[in-house]
């Protein structure tokens, strides 16, 4: 009786409603929510974001857009993954803004989704992809085109694009279709660093140019010069490429060099001695442009914009080349490299998520097709096997989760194996 009246006074009621509501808000477990004011420095070298190069084309051609849902349903992938940092460039087509969209529309309808971008600019010289490049100069309405769609972007999205990288392998000279000279880097670099003092971009976004080892003065000395100098001071930091498996053919002693240890060993341990040395490879291309970057009195961080292994040749790497060409190599290659960057703090942008046929439309069966994790019909290639049987991945896929993902050869190594060849060592 004495409680039925307590609750029977109308302010007694509304209390207890009231204290009700604060113990169901007290004992809800808080969604957690992404941290948005991530700067660049606060990602890169940090183990916890994994990196990654993104193209999501399907089709043998880039006038093929993929669709906002189909890089929807990529970036889901890639976020099981643990990646949370991806690599794209060339903004004259829809696809790289349509990352950047697409990011933010699957962290307005999952907060705990998180990924950032590293923007690249593409920069050509004069009449490049021509017969008659003109490496001397630049292509000046091309790279500032580029250039201001890149800050579009950034400016629009600044709680994703925390990279802009000015030119993709554009300093280096077997780039023969579109290669310029360091200082037109070194111009553009120099207008993004402006623009942040000015207040025009986002000051916490960091500017770098995404380039091969030996153009970063890793390697040929022909590279070493004042504007490269300048160029180091200028970027916040260095991004470089390494690739062991096409040096396997440009640059073979280090796949060759135990030729006379391997000759009555296994083929798995010889491959797994060759996969060492390629590992080997790709550290003192990093520690020669780490030294060359010292000798001029800079401390600047170095990660890797790029590096990564096919899994198909019909030329140099394949079974008649280098045999260096499979998924059993790549799947070595990638927890190898993996595993280096994670202990010593290096970012890696693993080149590449997925398999890109239109790189090399012509040849179906040519290597630069066939770098991705995952094949272009969105199989899991022996790399990821076992985040496919952990259920890394569960019931997503690339074609808008109607299917579960596979693993390539139907999961049957044995038949992987019949593609595996030993590294030819002549």
């Amino acid at each position: 009786m004495k409680v039925a009246d307590t609750c029977g006074n109308p302010k007694n009621r509304l209390l207890a409603v009231f204290l009700f509501f604060l113990f169901i808000i007290s004992c809800r477990t808080e969604t957690p929510k992404v941290n948005t004011a991530l700067h660049a420095r606060d990602i890169l070298g940090n183990p916890d974001y994994k990196a990654i190069s993104y193209g999501g084309y399907r089709t043998n051609s880039r006038e093929n857009q993929p669709t906002l849902d189909e890089i929807k349903a990529d970036l889901r992938l890639l976020h099981a993954l643990g990646i949370r940092i991806v690599r794209t460039y060339n903004l004259e087509l829809d696809f790289a803004p349509n990352v950047v969209k697409a990011i933010a529309q699957l962290k307005d309808t999952d907060p705990n989704f998180e990924m950032y971008v590293m923007l690249g600019a593409w920069i050509n010289c004069k009449d490049a992809w021509t017969d008659q490049p003109d490496h001397l100069q630049e292509d000046e309405a091309n790279n500032q085109r580029e250039i201001e769609n890149a800050l579009k972007v950034a400016n629009q999205y600044p709680e994703i694009v925390k990279i802009i990288s000015v030119g993709n392998e554009a300093m280096i000279d077997w780039a023969t279709s579109y290669f310029v000279p360091q200082k037109v880097i070194l111009k553009w670099v120099n207008h993004l660093q402006d623009l942040k003092q000015k207040g025009e971009l986002n000051k916490d976004i960091w500017i770098t140019s995404s380039d091969d080892f030996s153009s970063w003065g890793g390697g040929n000395p022909a590279y070493h010069n004042e504007d490269l100098t300048a160029l180091m001071k200028g970027v916040d930091y260095i991004s470089m490429h390494t690739y062991p498996f096409h040096n396997t053919h440009y640059n073979p002693s280090f796949w060759k060099k135990n030729k006379d240890n391997v000759q009555n060993v296994s083929p798995e341990e010889h491959i797994e001695i060759a996969m060492d040395s390629a590992l080997s490879f790709a550290e003192k291309q990093y520690h020669a442009v780490k030294t060359h970057m010292e000798q001029q009195g800079i401390d600047k961080p170095v990660h890797i914009g790029e590096t990564g292994w096919a899994t198909k040749s019909n030329g140099f790497y394949g079974s008649e080349g280098t045999a260096a060409a499979d998924e059993y190599k790549q799947a070595l290659y990638y927890q190898r490299i993996m595993d280096w960057s994670e202990e010593n703090k290096v970012t890696c942008f693993y080149f590449s998520a997925f398999d890109e046929i239109w790189k090399d439309a012509a040849n179906p069966e040519g290597s630069e097709n066939h770098f991705g994790l995952f094949t272009v019909d969105g199989k899991a290639k022996y790399a990821l096997w076992e985040d496919v049987e952990k259920g890394t991945f569960g019931g997503l896929s690339r074609d808008h989760d109607k299917h579960r993902l596979m693993k390539s050869f139907s999961g049957d190594k044995k038949k992987l194996w019949e593609t595996v060849k030993r590294p030819r060592t002549k």
